[in-house]
């Protein structure tokens, strides 16, 4: 998988798919990332490069509650790619 402005996009796609809210803020935020489980909101450090937030995103996988039914087909294969990718890491 490639490090770039287009995955970043997709990922950003697929959570909004899942019914996140992703938002890129400062802060003091130990991983580089917060999530707000009941308002479904991921607060992500702006000052991370497109590399950093793509990792950030793959590290909070496990962590999500999404539902495949609910995406388009694109993105639940997306999905399933970035979890293969966390796996092999």
């Amino acid at each position: 998988m490639k490090y770039n402005i287009p995955t970043l996009k997709k990922i950003e796609q697929l959570m909004e798919e899942a019914d996140y809210i992703v938002r890129y803020e400062k802060g003091n935020f130990k991983s580089g990332y917060c999530l707000l489980r009941d308002k479904r909101i991921i607060v992500v450090n702006k000052f991370f490069d497109t590399e950093s937030r793509i990792n950030c995103f793959i590290d909070l996988l496990p962590q999500l509650s999404i539902h495949e039914d609910t995406l388009e087909e694109k993105s639940r294969a997306f999905l399933h790619q970035l979890k293969t990718r966390e796996v092999e890491a």
